[in-house]
C-alpha cells in the first residue's frame, strides 16, 4: 500500500485546465457556461488550421479574445499560487499576426515608481493552437502555467531586494 501512495504523490499535479478556462469564462461574465463549452471545443480541438479563427470579417479581434481567453485564467491561476505584494499587478499584452506568430506578453507591475518586468514572452501561432484531445490541452496549458509561476518567483527576489535598498 505504502508504495502506491508514494507513486501517487510522485505524480505531477495537473490541473483540468480545459474546466479551468471554462469556469473563467463564465464566473468573468463574457458567456454563459453552454456557450463557454462550445467555444473552447470548437476552438481547441480539430483540425489544424482553426477554421474559427481564419474565417471571420474581424480575424484581429477574434484572435485577440482568443489569446486572452486561453492565457488569461493560466496568468490567474499563477498569481494567485506566487506571492506578490499587495501593490503589484500582472498584465497581459498580445500583439496579432494573422500570418506567423503571435505575441503573447505577460508583464509584472511591481507597484509605484518600480520598474516593470517582464515575465513571459510566448509566440504562438493563434490558429494552431489546436489540441488533439483535453490531455494535450492540458500538458500545454500546464506548461505555460508552470513558466509562469517559475519566471514569477525568480523575479520576487529582485523586487524584494530593491524594495529594501529605497529604505
Amino acid at each position: 500500500m505504502a508504495k502506491k501512495l508514494t507513486a501517487v504523490r510522485k505524480r505531477p499535479r495537473s490541473r483540468n485546465w480545459l474546466a479551468y478556462l471554462c469556469e473563467a469564462l463564465v464566473t468573468s461574465g463574457a458567456m454563459p457556461t453552454w456557450e463557454a463549452a462550445t467555444y473552447l471545443t470548437e476552438n481547441l480541438f480539430g483540425e489544424k488550421p482553426n477554421p474559427h479563427l481564419l474565417t471571420p470579417t474581424t480575424p484581429h479581434e477574434l484572435t485577440r479574445q482568443f489569446l486572452q481567453r486561453l492565457y488569461q485564467p493560466i496568468v490567474e491561476a499563477a498569481t494567485r499560487d506566487v506571492t506578490l505584494s499587495p501593490a503589484s499587478t500582472v498584465h497581459f499584452f498580445t500583439d496579432i499576426s494573422l500570418t506567423g506568430n503571435s505575441a503573447v506578453l505577460i508583464v509584472l507591475f511591481p507597484g509605484h515608481d518600480k520598474p516593470q518586468q517582464l515575465v513571459m514572452f510566448d509566440a504562438a501561432k493563434a490558429w494552431d493552437l489546436v489540441f488533439a484531445d483535453a490531455d494535450s490541452f492540458n500538458t500545454w496549458a500546464e506548461a505555460r502555467y508552470r513558466l509562469l509561476v517559475n519566471a514569477l518567483r525568480k523575479t520576487l527576489p529582485t523586487i524584494n531586494e530593491d524594495f529594501l535598498t529605497a529604505i
